[in-house]
């Protein structure tokens, strides 16, 4: 990259840590380049609090704040959770999130003419793949910075020392110094004392869960709710019509204060290393558990079997970055020519981090009392023989061999 042909830069804007230093980093290093700040909306809340006055004091010439929360939810985040995937239990929240991100970050470097595109991402995580890899998508030809891969600044410290001399304003400080994500989907927590697997979250601790509580501290009462699907989209919450979106925000609120979807896992990123993260996802957490159990009552054996199976492709795809991939295209339309069924109404309790099925009605229900009671039924019992038989002939005949060779 020619560094004396970068006179405007769009740079990927969360107000972190990272970002926040890279504004002065990339003034010093690219020629005192123009910075446009962008902030991909996608329901980090009071994260986006006075974002454009701390940019524009660190350097950037303005900021653009794109809200991208229906389109992340309608786009992203209900396809992947009709598919049913996740990666090793981690439910995506970060995954999903990037590509929407990358694609509002070109349509911003496209209209202001920017020279080039820039991310905070780290060289050791995943999301400078994801972020990379919808830029490719969207604008194959556009440089890219990526000042973790050519700054000397080797750990969070040494951003922090960094922001302290450039006169950055931080909201963190070296002891509470958590790598954290957080959409409307989760939160995550990476670094400290979660670096040392031996260590127990902090979970009780004040101020270390932000989308809820422990189940320690959740209530000693169940709460009772009624989820309902058409097509395998979330329509209504306790028979109330609501958009998706806002039936994840007012999951998020059930499920938080009831101490739902707390993940402790150690992960295999894409670029070879095991990580160690804690997430908050609390009305994900229920909308998978939702969703899966209308499936089992909706679709047939062959159809439900082979679809955990393409779930596992799918949550692989996303985590690795490739949303914007034919693959991942046909896997969204083998899933929503599945979901055509996935009709109904699911009843939840929520109690101290459990979720517990409380009932279910479909339409299009394929469970048959009639058939599969203990009562007297149409059902003739005597055909299962006949099935038997052929079912175990293969066994049978492999018997029969086994004992002839022996004699």
């Amino acid at each position: 990259m020619d560094k004396t042909k970068i006179k405007k830069v769009v740079l990927a804007y969360s107000g972190g840590l990272d970002t926040s230093i890279i504004i002065p980093w990339l003034k010093e290093n690219y020629n005192n380049c123009e910075v446009v700040a962008v902030s991909g909306n996608v329901g980090q809340a009071d994260e986006l609090d006075g974002l454009e006055e701390k940019a524009k004091k660190t350097g950037a010439s303005k900021l653009y704040i794109l809200d991208l929360t229906d389109e992340y939810v309608d786009d992203y985040i209900i396809p992947t959770m009709k598919a049913g995937a996740v990666y090793e239990d981690y439910l995506l929240g970060t995954s999903h999130a990037r590509p929407c991100i990358a694609k509002g970050l070109v349509e911003i470097a496209k209209k202001e003419k920017a020279d080039a595109i820039c991310h905070g991402c780290t060289g050791k995580g995943n999301d400078q793949v994801r972020f990379e890899l919808a830029i490719k998508h969207f604008a194959p030809d556009m440089p890219i910075i990526a000042p973790w891969r050519e700054w000397t600044i080797k750990s969070r410290d040494e951003e922090i020392d960094y922001a302290e001399a450039h006169g950055v304003p931080l909201k963190i400080s070296r002891e509470t110094n958590y790598s954290k994500d957080k959409n409307l989907w989760h939160l995550s927590h990476e670094g400290l004392d979660l670096e040392d697997t031996a260590n127990e979250p902090q979970y009780e601790k004040p101020g270390f869960l932000e989308m809820g509580v422990s189940p320690i501290d959740a209530p000693d009462t169940p709460t009772y709710l009624a989820l309902s699907f058409e097509k395998g989209v979330p329509t209504a919450l306790n028979g109330e019509k609501m958009s998706a979106k806002n039936i994840i925000l007012k999951l998020n609120e059930l499920g938080g204060k009831n101490g739902i979807g707390l993940l402790d896992i150690v992960e295999n990123r894409l670029v070879g290393m095991k990580c160690r993260g804690v997430y908050e996802t609390p009305g994900g957490t229920i909308l998978y558990y939702a969703h899966r159990k209308l499936e089992s009552l909706c679709l047939d054996k062959l159809t439900m079997h082979e679809k955990a199976k393409l779930a596992i492709t799918f949550g692989e795809l996303v985590y690795n970055g490739q949303w914007f991939t034919p693959l991942r295209e046909a896997l969204s339309a083998f899933v929503d020519k599945t979901q055509e069924t996935v009709t109904g109404e699911v009843k939840l309790k929520l109690y101290k981090g459990n979720i517990i099925l409380a009932g279910m009605t479909s339409k299009y229900s394929l469970y048959s009392e009639e058939i599969a009671t203990f009562g007297e039924s149409d059902y003739n019992q005597k055909d299962s023989a006949g099935f038997i038989n052929l079912y175990g002939l293969p066994i049978k005949v492999k018997a029969l061999v086994d004992a002839k060779n022996k004699e």
